[in-house]
């Protein structure tokens, strides 16, 4: 195959319709736009919504209520069956849930709730725990220790 050989398949370009060049192009005059109206207008548009005056969708819809807590705190949370993974007598962080894959980065806090078992008695740091989480942590034996 030769560079200056390459061509594009039949009808994959097409060539640009050039308006108002005189009537025998057969968009000449009015160019296409027809005769008078708001779409034959120079910068003429209407809203994508415009219903012809008829009160649009988007302003029959209600409206969105309420509002954003801007002081929410965001949470990784951590069920205690993501965290049978590790052997028993271990030191759970959340640098070390970090880098078993459970949560992405150090910039929320961990908050481990209770779904799962344990098998063995492990000792847990996180921020928060649901006391169903702190429950089953201990009666395994284990600790579960709050990081302020």
């Amino acid at each position: 195959m030769e560079q200056h050989l390459i061509r594009p398949p039949k009808k994959a370009k097409r060539k640009r319709r050039r308006v108002g060049r005189g009537d025998a192009s057969g968009f000449g005059s009015y160019s296409g736009r027809g005769v008078k109206g708001q779409k034959s207008r120079t910068g003429a548009h209407r809203m994508t919504a415009f219903m012809g005056g008829q009160l649009s969708l988007l302003k029959r819809l209600p409206s969105i209520r309420g509002f954003t807590n801007i002081f929410r705190q965001e949470y990784w949370v951590v069920n205690l069956d993501q965290l049978g993974g590790f052997p028993p007598d271990t030191v759970i962080t959340p640098e070390t849930m970090m880098e078993a894959g459970i949560i992405r980065n150090l910039n929320n806090p961990v908050k481990i709730l209770g779904r799962g078992d344990l098998e063995g008695a492990i000792s847990v740091s996180a921020h928060r725990y649901s006391r169903t989480a702190s429950e089953k942590i201990q009666a395994m034996g284990g600790i579960a220790e709050v990081i302020e």
